[in-house]
């Protein structure tokens, strides 16, 4: 099932461009066209890296969410049915290779940063911190949106359901601290889940990951990964 994910990624340019590409042009234009805008008291690339860090993952969950309901859609799960194949490998599969994706996009992303001056003070410790939250975080988002592409009625609004997570980073600490935004906006970023785990991986990167911020991050991730993996199973269950 993973190969046969991985198969179909590559053969998309556009899931491609979505997952891997689209993060590191993101980070040229907010470090290059507004990054001077923003006072953060630290180099921008700095504190920008971790947030463009999670976008990275959210990018690339739409083409899981569109494959995902591809499979239910057009009859691919009932050849699976009659075939040697385990029920939990037909979601598994795409929940793995979506995160293998986001670790290459992460990769390519932190590279690029590296060029463009990026100085973490994070230790081999800290640079475990920041794969760990990775991970978990590409697990929950994973399960999460098969879940969405479980439950949507086509390929097309699959798609479209996973449009808000890529837009949540956007009102959280990812781009500018919470404190610079108009009130309203600054209460709803500080208490998404997406602001503590930018903060925790921007804990690890400065070399002094705060407990709080931690905990919270894992406390969302395992949170999210539950809910969507009751519900796809549910789903999958009902409609397979």
């Amino acid at each position: 099932m993973l190969r046969r994910n991985f198969k179909h990624i590559a053969r998309n340019p556009t899931s491609v461009f979505n997952a891997v590409l689209m993060p590191v042009v993101m980070m040229l234009m907010f470090v290059y066209v507004f990054g001077d805008a923003f006072d953060v008291g630290v180099d921008y690339i700095d504190y920008a890296t971790p947030g463009l860090m999670l976008m990275a993952v959210c990018y690339g969950l739409g083409a899981t969410a569109t494959s995902v309901n591809s499979d239910m859609t057009k009859g691919i799960i009932n050849r699976f049915k009659v075939m040697d194949v385990s029920r939990g490998a037909v979601l598994t599969g795409h929940v793995v290779a979506s995160v293998l994706t986001n670790l290459v996009a992460i990769a390519a992303l932190v590279g690029v940063a590296f060029l463009l001056s990026f100085s973490p003070s994070a230790g081999f410790l800290d640079w475990l911190g920041v794969v760990g939250i990775v991970v978990l975080l590409g697990f929950a988002a994973g399960w999460f949106t098969v879940a969405l592409g479980l439950s949507a009625k086509s390929p097309e609004t699959a798609g479209l359901a996973a449009v808000p997570l890529v837009m949540l980073p956007f009102f959280s600490s990812a781009i500018v601290p919470a404190e610079m935004m108009g009130p309203g906006i600054r209460e709803f970023a500080r208490y998404q889940p997406f602001t503590p785990i930018i903060e925790s991986l921007r804990g690890f990167l400065d070399g002094a990951p705060a407990t709080g911020d931690v905990v919270a991050a894992l406390a969302w991730c395992v949170g999210i990964a539950l809910v969507g993996y009751l519900w796809a199973s549910s789903t999958f269950t009902k409609r397979a």
